[in-house]
């Protein structure tokens, strides 16, 4: 990620079930979520700090009758993430309908080994759609904590609502995962949306805060081996309201740049020495490992590759793209030379094959509502937008893109020829309902997507887009040093004159997205904590967007929670 820089332990199973009912009553009666809105919140601890279950447990990717159950087994005290020792064991684990487990719907057992770092990844199948499941692993004579999930509802099925957490860029030395905490109080969610920069790679004290490391990153230095990038998995891992965040729900997960290294593209990575740190291809293969071992994501291989891009469908009510386009894009070009490579058909951000996939699925979705979970900003953020018609002469002489002149060439600005090819899908094919939920670049916005921003709002838009905040990782607020929504309320004025297809732009606050789709709009609420230094810190509601069928961006008064 490049920052924008704008001038002037185990549950006790009364208390889940009693959470689940809770959680199920609301989502069928729509009662506010009070945790949601509380300015502290608390949860049951979610794993023991010791023992053989320490990193908890979590679900994700879950499909009508099949969920991902992960979990971690610490084989013995040496047997430490990335150590490499241990002895197998077997793991056994189990899914039900109740928080007692008196009644199974599917169980088996596994073998933890070094081979996977001692963690255990399994497919549970034969599951029955919308339903809400416990589930516990087994191992050296100890239970893990209960987790909790839910399977997808059916493809045929018409579901009244579907409701998403969203967080991304969680950097543990910038501050506490206060969203974690928050986000884990809550009973109303379907699945949480990690779009990118679950972990950094950075050295101890490399990249911090605004007020510098929090707490410390192990490894001490930058993680480049297999060793390294466990390691520093493990370490998140250990995080009480990461854990208890998945521990309650199913995560449904992509990865950004920093899983690997900064700015990181098909063949290399901004912050990739090769002469120093090897080959990047061995780099990114250590990351990629690690990151399947640890994170509950079903993945499949194409031609050798792991191929992480997929879709989950909810119903006949929305389906969701996860975007992989670190693995695929061409090397960001410099900030002068990306004005005049910005438009180049040659480039790409997705790779031809996932393109197509993207294009097809979205022509072809039955769908109400289509998601895209994006890891860059795809909104055009120029200055100034340019009519092509009007300035063809200026832009071929100066080598300014079309759209105007790019900001940040690491987002889809800096790849226009395929955002082009993929707005030019979605509108000649009249696709309607299409959001796209980004993270990256650590503050908030909602968007219309025009196919010309120059002519916004007169001219035709091909859906919206919600960009949600850093869990912890620096803001632009944070890079200027002001106090909050001071320096940073011009600039975000500013940005919106030069682009009036953004209808929100908030710079300043950390937090996470909370997305209720139903049949007739799509809506975005964001939630801010009041300090990511403090462990204990509170929220606050933002700002609610939401897009109607058929419509564009509406501001909303309240949140629809």
């Amino acid at each position: 990620m490049r920052s924008l820089i704008v001038a002037p332990i185990a549950e006790v199973p009364a208390v889940v079930e009693s959470a689940f009912a809770r959680r199920t009553l609301l989502k069928g009666s729509g009662v506010v979520a009070v945790a949601a809105l509380t300015t502290v919140a608390t949860t049951a601890p979610a794993v023991a700090a010791v023992g053989v279950f320490r990193h908890g447990v979590a679900s994700g990717d879950p499909l009508p009758t099949a969920v991902i159950l992960w979990t971690r087994v610490t084989v013995a005290e040496d047997a430490t993430p990335g150590s490499g020792i241990g002895d197998a064991t077997a793991v056994r684990w189990e899914i039900a309908t109740d928080a007692g487990f008196g009644t199974l719907a599917a169980s088996g057992t596994a073998t933890a080994t070094t081979e996977t770092d001692h963690t255990v990844k399994v497919d549970a199948t034969g599951l029955t759609p919308g339903q809400d499941y416990f589930y516990r692993f087994t191992a050296q004579g100890e239970t893990s904590p209960v987790g909790r999930t839910r399977t997808a509802p059916a493809p045929d099925s018409d579901i009244d609502r579907l409701r998403l957490g969203l967080v991304s860029c969680s950097n543990w030395e910038a501050g506490w995962f206060g969203a974690y905490r928050h986000l884990a109080a809550r009973t109303d969610l379907d699945a949480i949306v990690h779009l990118g920069d679950y972990l950094y790679e950075y050295g101890r004290g490399k990249y911090t805060g605004r007020t510098g490391a929090v707490r410390a990153h192990n490894p001490a230095n930058e993680i480049i081996t297999l060793t390294d990038y466990r390691t520093r998995h493990g370490q998140y891992k250990t995080d009480p309201d990461l854990m208890a965040l998945h521990a309650a729900v199913p995560f449904i997960c992509t990865w950004d740049d920093h899983e690997s290294a900064d700015n990181s593209w098909r063949d290399g990575a901004e912050n990739h020495d090769p002469a120093t740190e090897g080959p990047w291809v061995d780099r990114k293969a250590a990351s990629a490992r690690a990151y399947l071992e640890w994170m509950p994501v079903r993945a499949t291989r194409t031609d050798g590759q792991v191929q992480i891009y997929r879709r989950l469908r909810f119903g006949t009510l929305a389906e969701l793209s996860m975007l992989d386009l670190r693995s695929y894009r061409d090397e960001e070009a410099g900030p002068v030379a990306g004005w005049r490579h910005a438009d180049d058909p040659s480039r790409t951000i997705t790779g031809r094959a996932q393109m197509d996939w993207l294009t097809a699925g979205l022509t072809s979705s039955p769908t109400r509502w289509k998601l895209i979970g994006n890891s860059v900003m795809i909104t055009p953020l120029v200055f100034p937008p340019l009519e092509a018609a009007t300035t063809q002469a200026i832009t071929e002489a100066l080598g300014i893109p079309q759209g105007g002149i790019t900001v940040n060439g690491d987002q889809w600005d800096g790849y226009t020829a395929d955002r082009n090819t993929l707005f030019r899908a979605i509108a000649d094919n009249k696709v309607g309902e299409v959001v796209f939920l980004t993270g990256d670049i650590h503050t908030s916005w909602a968007a219309d997507l025009p196919l010309n921003a120059a002519n916004y709002p007169a001219g035709p838009t091909v859906g919206a887009e919600f960009v949600i905040p850093s869990v912890t990782s620096s803001s632009v607020g944070d890079l200027l040093k002001m106090p909050p929504r001071t320096a940073s309320v011009p600039a975000e004025e500013t940005i919106k004159a030069a682009n009036h297809h953004l209808r929100y732009v908030e710079l300043d606050s950390h937090g996470f997205g909370v997305l209720e789709v139903t049949a007739t709009q799509t809506q975005m609420d964001w939630f801010y904590v009041g300090d990511v230094t403090d462990p204990a810190t509170g929220i606050r509601h933002g700002a609610s967007f939401a897009v109607p069928v058929g419509g564009r961006l509406e501001s909303r008064p309240t949140p629809s929670l």
